[in-house]
């Protein structure tokens, strides 16, 4: 039986997955988090096959962190389940050892052939994000410059376009204010935007965040 952790800001989300998988004859529902911090304890104290995580779930404040939980915990196999942008977030995610990608818009049959793939080895991710990546790369250099934008660029766009200031994004992310600023001048450059109203727009025309 493959013992599985749900680490979700949504009650509702949580009810879901519990509900759909409550009997399944593979698959444990044995836990949920309702933050970060309380997951990494869960990990170090009980065995956890497959932790099902959203990237926007409360206290995950860097995507990095989850490199390095995949490091710490390598029995513990991590399948994303998030309404974050594909395109942009699985191609980084998959690098940093994560074994699946899966968008919320998905429904649970999916997410159920994540967590099982998982459980056995497997990386996995949806049939949308493989059309994405392959479309992505017959796209001439110039279309795909937004979609090369590494994982910290993409964290710092996401707080910017929720309204936060360079200072709070420092303090998030741990990062100097000044290299904060070099990542908003990065953003620009790559978006091809000249102030912070058309680098937010840019982002959302393109579903960045």
């Amino acid at each position: 039986m493959t013992k599985v952790i749900i680490a979700d800001n949504q009650p509702v989300v949580r009810f879901g997955i519990k509900s759909y998988f409550k009997n399944h004859s593979e698959i444990n529902i044995s836990g949920e988090s309702h933050d970060f911090s309380e997951v990494l304890d869960t990990l170090k104290n009980k065995d956890v096959d497959v932790l099902v995580l959203d990237l926007e779930f409360e206290g995950l404040k860097s995507v990095n962190v989850v490199k390095t939980m995949v490091k710490d915990f390598p029995s513990t196999k991590v399948v994303i389940y998030t309404n974050l942008s594909e395109t942009m977030y699985a191609p980084n995610l998959l690098k940093t050892g994560v074994a699946g990608f899966i968008h919320k818009s998905e429904s649970l049959e999916t997410l159920e052939s994540a967590i099982i793939k998982a459980s056995k080895g497997e990386v996995v991710f949806s049939e949308t994000v493989k059309r994405n990546i392959a479309m992505a790369a017959k796209l001439h250099k110039s279309e795909r410059l937004y979609r090369k934008l590494s994982t910290r660029e993409l964290e710092v766009l996401r707080y910017l376009s929720g309204g936060k200031k360079n200072h709070e994004i420092s303090q998030i992310l741990g990062l100097n204010e000044k290299t904060i600023s070099t990542y908003k001048l990065r953003l620009l450059n790559k978006l091809n935007v000249t102030n912070l109203v058309d680098l937010v727009n840019k982002a959302k025309t393109l579903d960045i965040v």
